[in-house]
């Protein structure tokens, strides 16, 4: 039954595919090289969401087919076909997850803002775990990583970062992140050794292709230069390299600072505010829908945390949304998330259902 859903699914992409065939064997085809890359690209992602289907389709027909002409007492046989329904058993349930990841920009990258918090010191320090947290688990992915912007707290850790998670579906899986994260530990930087709560905001959007180019007027926009600054305010060159973009319609700001010049800090902060512009815009579009629904959204604030990291007096970390929890704090803060993504996936796919 699960597969016939997959290839439920799998005829509507493989029509897909026949149309981008079709299109690509045309003469002009290749004469329009932003429409043919934007294709080839489309092309080449349904074929790897398809073709794990069909191969796990295609085993299980062979083991039907073994387990037909095989007889009671061919129990090497039989062993070796529960063997690879086992298995098979496992590839369709990662496969059935990622059907979860359904949403228009899911397979996009992801653009991650992490900010820390009143509480000085003791909240820089729980943005840079944070920060640490999604790169190693970025990294376990086979992701990569690039940070855009930082700002270095005065004696340690962050006040925030900005950085881009390339990778297949990075967008689809950290999209849950979205919200308040809270730390209850016995502060380092206390010589009483009491205990503090911390919080921190992180905030995710989709890496926008081309194709969803959002129009931006030069009389919109304000671009500031300055010297990219290190750890401690110091400058780390001496030029003013550095670029910040201001949208003056809505307010929205987004800086780079760790490209290698001033024009590709430029190229990199436009397309951090076209992204963020977007997702505004999407996000008020949802707003409304919720509203004509009589949903109730709540708000990312301080103080409405979506999970709390505790150190001390025990370890426990909790989701607040789906009430997933572990006692291995440390495996969490060490990038181990995907339990809790898997968790608000199907959680979303519930309320959405």
């Amino acid at each position: 039954m699960v597969i016939c859903g997959g290839i439920f699914d799998v005829e509507n992409k493989e029509g897909q595919i026949a149309e981008f065939s079709r299109q690509m064997s045309e003469p002009s085809f290749w004469n329009d090289s932003e429409k043919s890359s934007r294709v080839v690209k489309q092309l080449k992602s349904l074929k790897s969401s398809v073709e794990p289907w069909q191969l796990a389709n295609l085993k299980f027909k062979e083991l039907n087919e073994l387990a037909q002409i095989s007889s009671v007492s061919d129990k090497e046989l039989l062993e070796g076909i529960n063997g690879d329904i086992e298995i098979l058993e496992k590839q369709l349930a990662a496969l059935e997850f990622t059907t979860l990841l359904n949403g228009e920009l899911d397979r996009s990258g992801a653009i991650i803002s992490i900010n820390s918090g009143a509480g000085g010191t003791e909240s820089c320090d729980w943005a840079s775990m944070l920060f640490r947290m999604y790169c190693r688990w970025a990294e376990s992915k086979g992701y990569d990583i690039k940070t855009i912007d930082i700002l270095y707290g005065e004696e340690a850790g962050i006040k925030n970062v900005t950085v881009l998670i390339e990778g297949d579906y990075a967008y689809g899986y950290l999209k849950g992140e979205r919200g308040v994260h809270r730390l209850v530990r016995i502060s380092p930087f206390d010589a009483n050794k009491r205990r503090h709560t911390s919080f921190a905001s992180v905030d995710v959007i989709p890496e926008i292709e081309e194709e969803l180019d959002v129009k931006l007027e030069d009389s919109e926009l304000r671009i500031d230069v300055y010297r990219s600054k290190g750890a401690g305010g110091q400058s780390v060159n001496t030029t003013d390299s550095a670029v910040r973009i201001t949208h003056l319609p809505t307010g929205i700001v987004a800086q780079c600072q760790n490209e290698r010049s001033q024009h590709q800090n430029k190229q990199t902060a436009m397309k951090i505010l076209k992204a963020r512009i977007y997702e505004q815009q999407r996000q008020l579009k949802e707003d409304q829908l919720e509203k004509q629904y009589g949903q109730e959204k709540k708000k990312i604030e301080w103080g409405s945390q979506i999970r709390s990291y505790v150190l001390h007096p025990y370890n426990l970390v909790k989701d607040h949304r789906t009430d997933q929890e572990t006692g291995n704090a440390s495996g969490v803060l060490d990038g181990k998330l995907d339990e809790f993504i898997e968790a608000f996936l199907r959680f979303k796919k519930g309320k959405d259902s």
